[in-house]
């Protein structure tokens, strides 16, 4: 029996990470074809199955899991092998990927990725936005950044934000006619833009004012999934909306947004880069790291409206 290339079991434990055809091939710069046609003839090497095909998604066999159990390890000793030539060259190289919310995805595409690309130009980032939280080793991700409350316990963090703010903004003509809430309580007699969450539940507003802490589900006929679009709802005076500061930035400053229940928006921890520490830090990512620590681009990864 033929035995299977260094490159058809990387290619396969890519698959089972991303658990798509589509974003495998991507990944790898070949067609999704291509690798699935590739995967097929492991499987005939091997004489097992190791992936489970349907039409919208693809996940490993009991079988693939014992494996990736025993040859993961061999791949990222690997990778670190190969990173450490990288780091005697001086030059990052291979390709980062980060998990990120979409505001913190916009703040590092202004601020940290152009500059990283023109230091690091043989470096690709992989830069993915989604509002749901997930597991990065399991995903293949080399580190997450979120707000420091939803980083995983087990995972190094560093700080690439001040604290920030979430902020209850309308519109002033929205004020005018409505007029300003006093208390959180208030909003239950506004038309507030309320918040889905990824995992489809709606975000009740959380508020503290000296130490009295309020949980609000607010009313309000409108429903939106993205902070952005939430600002910018509340800019057009469709309502209150509760968002990052980052999010209200350009409307407060062009006047078309201003707060309401400020002194109940207290600050909270900011943005965390995080990864696993049991395992070697690429040197791409190190770079990353030591550009987010820069004095510069932390102020502006704070300062900037996302």
């Amino acid at each position: 029996m033929a035995k299977p290339t260094l490159a058809d079991l990387e290619a396969f434990a890519v698959v089972a990470a991303e658990r798509s055809f589509r974003r495998a091939a991507d990944h790898l710069g070949v067609s999704r074809s291509a690798l699935s046609h590739r995967m097929r003839k492991l499987e005939e090497q091997l004489g097992l199955r190791l992936l489970n095909r349907t039409t919208r998604s693809v996940s490993p066999t009991d079988a693939a899991n014992r494996l990736l159990a025993r040859i993961g390890p061999t791949l990222r000793d690997l990778d670190s092998a190969l990173d450490t030539l990288a780091e005697d060259r001086g030059n990052p190289s291979g390709v980062l990927r980060i998990n990120a919310g979409r505001g913190a995805a916009q703040l590092l595409l202004r601020h940290v990725v152009p500059t990283y690309l023109a230091r690091h130009p043989d470096v690709e980032v992989d830069l993915v936005s989604e509002g749901r939280l997930v597991d990065i080793v399991e995903q293949g991700f080399d580190a997450g950044v979120r707000f420091a409350e939803a980083v995983p316990q087990d995972m190094i963090a560093v700080r690439i934000s001040n604290d920030l703010r979430f902020l209850a903004v309308a519109a002033p003509d929205y004020v005018s006619r409505f007029g300003k809430p006093a208390v959180p309580d208030d909003l239950l007699r506004h038309r507030c833009i309320r918040q889905r969450l990824p995992s489809g539940k709606r975000y009740r507003w959380e508020f503290e004012k000296r130490g009295q802490e309020i949980a609000v589900d607010p009313s309000g006929a409108l429903t939106l999934d993205d902070n952005e679009l939430m600002a910018e709802a509340a800019a057009n005076g469709l309502g209150i909306a509760y968002v990052p500061e980052t999010a209200a930035g350009d409307f407060l400053a062009a006047g078309r947004l201003v707060t309401v229940l400020e002194d109940w928006c207290p600050p909270f921890s900011g943005l965390m880069l995080y990864y696993p520490g049991h395992r070697h830090v690429p040197a791409a990512l190190r770079a990353f790291i030591d550009l987010l620590k820069e004095s510069d681009t932390k102020a502006a990864m704070t300062a900037a409206p996302g």
